[in-house]
């Protein structure tokens, strides 16, 4: 008999039930409450080995309670469930010395295998509490068992300098990620700088990343702040690191490893205190046997891999998800939120998902602008879903085989004036107004399908390269998200 004793405070019998039972055929004492006052009290006289906790319990939080317990018995390990799956839950969980968060429903073989590891940890330092405002809008949608995944690796991260390599396919959200890594991390009170690489000349990126001095190539009229430099004391963000030449992979693998780096054309070392954090939607160790990626980089970098997954690994997210942005847009726009019907979710839940949490979102705002209907129906998704695969003049897609881009632009016009004549069209200025409103998505999309590359979207859309730049500026379009 195991001589371990547990302590399990949750107000749902039946979960008491089966993890007493599933613990008990481990050998381990098992003790039960519904409820936290019972259980701080245990704790208070020195019983229990390891303490297993919800969240909410019907007089206390499990949250509020952990930082008193550990700041009492600062070596019991104590395991956090809770079926509110986000990644402020699990923040504050690890945050407020946790020794792992749990989301529910839970895998009782996980379960078993975390107490294990707990009861075998020898008591160490306790991280500091810094309790996560509650207040802070969630930076990640979804409580999918996927993300949890994710969220509970971040979790981790959140109070180390560990480098991180981000992976996963385009429109996953990985600056989402960095970002929430940065905003909730040890450097939250500096910078958070972010480079997407395939958006940059590849005779610019060095440049770009530690700065220059005057006169170190033409046009360099006056000195100029790196990335680096901009980033000091906090974070890094390279996104699209597959894409960087390979002369500046030899130069970021030196700061890598020398904490150090000089300007272009300066000879001044300058000392380096920056997290990096990388993304990429392509497979590096394959770029490494074609010559085209340095393996050394390739291990400094992905001392943390962090694989996110694509919508159609978490379909279930598809709600929250469209709940989120029609919320946004509403607010936006002083409307109220659209309603999504449960055929239409199912239907979308069928999609495949090729441009994932971008593609969904761009999905949401079109529906949002273009109908007045207070609930999205099956009949609304169905028109305005981009078809996969054509299948002849009759696809139920936003433009079917037969019809022209021209076609598909009057037929979205029809139905705007449609919903709106007469009574709501703005009294004057309509072709400034649609002409606006066509060319931030054009560039937006546009710029999507280069990956962000602002020389291959102007030739594209046969702009001039600064023309292009100016429009960006202008419309306050973001080139980097990923």
């Amino acid at each position: 008999m195991n001589e371990k004793t547990l302590l399990i405070a949750d107000d749902d019998k039946a979960i008491r039930m089966v993890l007493s039972k599933a613990l008990e055929r481990e050998g381990y004492q098992v003790r039960l409450t519904g409820n936290a006052s019972t259980l701080w009290r245990w704790v208070s006289n020195g019983e229990g080995d390891l303490v297993i906790s919800d969240v909410v319990m019907p007089d206390e939080n499990g949250l509020d309670l952990l930082p008193k317990i550990k700041k009492i018995r600062p070596g019991l390990p104590v395991i956090i469930m809770s079926a509110q799956n986000t990644l402020m839950t699990a923040l504050k969980a690890t945050e407020r010395g946790a020794y792992e968060y749990l989301p529910k429903p839970f895998d009782l073989n996980e379960v078993k295998s975390v107490v294990a590891k707990a009861l075998t940890v020898k008591p160490g330092t306790v991280r500091p509490e810094e309790p996560v405002d509650d207040g802070e809008e969630l930076p990640l949608i979804g409580r999918s068992p996927a993300m949890q995944n994710v969220y509970r690796v971040m979790a981790r991260l959140m109070t180390t300098d560990l480098t991180v390599t981000i992976s996963g396919e385009s429109g996953t959200g990985k600056e989402l990620v960095a970002k929430a890594l940065h905003d909730f991390g040890k450097r939250k009170n500096s910078s958070f700088v972010a480079l997407n690489m395939a958006a940059i000349p590849r005779e610019l990126i060095e440049s770009e990343l530690f700065g220059h001095e005057k006169g170190a190539f033409t046009g360099a009229e006056s000195r100029s702040s790196g990335r680096f430099e901009q980033a000091q004391g906090g974070t890094l963000f390279l996104d699209e690191i597959g894409d960087m030449p390979l002369e500046a992979q030899t130069r970021l693998l030196r700061v890598l490893q020398e904490g150090e780096y000089t300007t272009v054309g300066g000879r001044r070392t300058i000392k380096c205190d920056v997290r990096i954090i990388c993304a990429t939607h392509r497979d590096l160790k394959s770029l490494i046997s074609q010559g085209l990626f340095r393996e050394d980089l390739y291990y400094r970098l992905n001392v943390v891999p962090l694989r996110l997954p694509s919508l159609r690994e978490r379909v279930d997210d598809i709600h929250d998800l469209m709940r989120h942005f029609l919320n946004n847009y509403a607010q936006e726009n002083g409307q109220t939120p659209k309603l999504i019907e449960g055929e239409a979710l199912g239907y979308l839940k069928q999609h495949d998902w090729p441009g994932n949490v971008r593609e969904l979102e761009n999905l949401c705002q079109r529906i949002a602008a273009l109908y007045i209907e207070d609930t999205i129906t099956l009949d609304i998704v169905r028109a305005e879903m981009i078809p996969q695969t054509v299948e002849g003049p009759e696809s139920e897609g936003g433009i079917s085989s037969s019809e022209t881009l021209q076609e598909s632009i009057n037929r979205h016009l029809k139905r705007y004036f449609d919903a709106h004549l007469p009574y709501d069209l703005p009294p004057a200025g309509l072709y400034s107004r649609l002409l606006r409103e066509f060319e931030k998505p054009l560039l937006e999309n546009t710029l999507a399908a280069t990956r962000g590359n602002q020389i291959k979207a102007a030739d594209l859309l046969g702009l001039n390269r600064n023309t292009l730049r100016k429009k960006i500026r202008d419309l306050d379009i973001d080139v980097r998200k990923g």
